[in-house]
């Protein structure tokens, strides 16, 4: 069996030993911003189930929705979704087997962040 000889070492090597690199980072983001966005989808469609029950819980609805914390929410799920879709292209392009080398990869990272940050700010200025 592989477990006899074992010993006391780990099953595998610990987050401590590694140094976290761009490309499993923005990997790790993009899961979480895909479900970070379920927030902003709960919070629309609350919006809009208010909306069509009565005008007092719309109003309710409406007052989160325009609060700080609303804003907010609606900000950083803004950029979750710039962010996601880049970072759905950045894949379809590994799918098609380009830009695999570390350097190209990287350079992808950086641009994911800078292009979800700067498209995210062009709408909220813009549109």
């Amino acid at each position: 069996m592989a477990d006899v000889n074992r010993g006391e070492r780990p099953l595998s090597p610990h987050l401590s030993i590694y140094r976290p690199q761009l490309t499993s980072i923005t990997s790790i983001l993009t899961r979480i911003t895909g479900n970070a966005l379920l927030v902003a989808a709960v919070l629309i469609v609350w919006w809009f189930l208010a909306a069509a029950t009565s005008p007092e819980y719309f109003a309710l609805a409406d007052a989160v929705i325009t609060s700080w914390f609303g804003d907010l929410v609606m900000f950083l799920s803004l950029w979750a979704l710039w962010y996601h879709t880049l970072a759905g292209i950045r894949h379809l392009i590994w799918d098609n087997a380009k830009m695999l080398e570390l350097d190209a990869a990287t350079k992808l990272g950086w641009a994911i962040i800078a292009g979800s940050v700067l498209l995210t700010l062009f709408t909220v200025v813009v549109i």
